[in-house]
């Protein structure tokens, strides 16, 4: 164990000490700043409407090797590699007619000296971590008897090398559209800018569509958003903060009787908004469960041994974010990779509300923890409330976080 390691425990300790034993019991305490509130029925306003059919796709692409310090701050004792390679998944999405298909985000391409700039293959060549993708989206599309002339928007969340995949295989019939500010941060491109991340030939012959977010002022939540099929069932969100014109978007994914839109659901995707749940989770609108060593996967710190009897629960992981000098009811982590560190957390923040209704399911492009609970294209994600996707994922992200609030552990009751 590192000097830096050991202190944060010993402090960590030390502190809890001194707190009366009954309060960690169990995951039990006296008082939850929430426990006498009731629940809000309208987190997340959202206007009415159709609609939509939506599919999560494997876009085949993996990033590994990299580390949670390279993404999230403050460092946090113990989480030291991510437990799963960081997908990147695509969504499509069509509405109730049939006649308007998007997509919103690509991956990567397979063919990274055909597909990317100069500039991205020299990233993607020198860095720590590998990435990796096995198929173009448009592959995926056509194995699955999809008709790539059938998608009438690739919408980029944001036009970084592991989201923008390569839309010269679509047909040209086939616009890309990018956020607010993206054209003057990234045109010209590649040739003309040897330097730039991204390539005309991107959109060579098609419509590039820049978002304008001013022209038919929408809310979406505290969002400005853009009703982007017409018909209440996909709308892009101004999102600002990670990347230059950085959008998240709202499918409906359930549409009830008109008198009780309230029951809708829908699936928020939100590109690199953040990379870990630790960046957006707890919150004020959604604290730390009560008995929290039952809402994750409990796994042993070492290969091959067995599972602890008992894992942190909800008190230990409060005191963990006290330590880190964070509020026990609010996200453990930061985010580190942004243009805009106020409006990233701004963007969070508002996600908040939307992440707080039980009716919303968040994913963002490199939530791996659904990877195996969900349904992947061809199949639909319409259903993701009704088979419990949402609550089996939620908290399962505090295993991460457990070796850290190992300490606190000990003082607790076995349960």
């Amino acid at each position: 164990m590192s000097p830096t390691t050991k202190s944060f425990f010993i402090s960590l300790l030390l502190n809890l000490l001194i707190q009366p034993f009954d309060a960690w019991a169990c995951g039990e305490h006296h008082h939850h700043p929430h426990d006498n509130e009731a629940p809000t029925k309208r987190l997340f306003d959202i206007p009415k409407g159709s609609s939509a059919r939506v599919s999560i796709i494997d876009s085949t692409a993996r990033l590994r090797g990299s580390r949670p310090s390279d993404l999230l701050t403050p460092y946090i004792p113990g989480f030291d590699n991510f437990s799963h390679p960081s997908p990147s998944w695509s969504f499509l999405v069509e509405n109730s007619k049939g006649d308007k298909r998007a997509l919103f985000d690509l991956g990567g391409p397979p063919n990274f000296t055909e597909s990317y700039s100069p500039a991205i293959q020299r990233v993607i060549q020198t860095a720590p971590w590998t990435f990796s993708v096995d198929k173009h989206v448009v592959d995926i599309l056509r194995e699955n008897r999809v008709n790539p002339a059938s998608i009438g928007s690739i919408v980029w969340s944001h036009s970084h090398f592991d989201h923008i995949g390569d839309p010269s295989t679509f047909p040209h019939s086939t616009d890309l559209v990018v956020g607010p500010g993206w054209k003057a941060a990234f045109l010209p491109a590649y040739p003309t800018d040897p330097d730039s991340p991204v390539k005309d030939a991107y959109w060579q012959g098609r419509n590039l569509v820049e978002i304008d977010f001013t022209k038919k002022p929408l809310k979406i939540g505290a969002f400005s958003a853009l009703d982007f099929f017409g018909d209440g069932s996909f709308y892009l969100l101004d999102a600002p903060g990670h990347s230059v014109g950085h959008m998240t978007a709202l499918a409906r994914t359930t549409s009830k009787r008109k008198d009780r839109d309230d029951q809708d659901t829908f699936i928020y995707m939100g590109g690199d908004l953040v990379h870990h749940a630790s960046e957006i989770r707890p919150s004020k609108l959604v604290p730390f469960p009560r008995n929290a060593e039952h809402k994750y996967p409990c796994r042993p710190t070492k290969p091959k041994t067995k599972p602890p009897t008992r894992c942190p629960g909800t008190e230990a992981f409060r005191a963990l974010n006290v330590e880190l000098g964070r509020d026990p009811d609010g996200p453990t982590t930061d985010p580190t990779l942004f243009v805009n560190f106020t409006q990233a957390k701004q963007s969070i923040e508002k996600t908040q509300a939307a992440d707080a209704s039980e009716n919303v399911f968040v994913i963002w492009a490199h939530y791996a923890e659904i990877e195996g609970t969900v349904d992947l294209f061809p199949k639909f994600a319409n259903d993701w409330k009704k088979k419990g996707w949402r609550d089996k994922v939620f908290w399962s992200y505090l295993m991460d976080l457990a070796p850290a609030a190992t300490n606190v552990s000990l003082l607790e009751k076995k349960c």
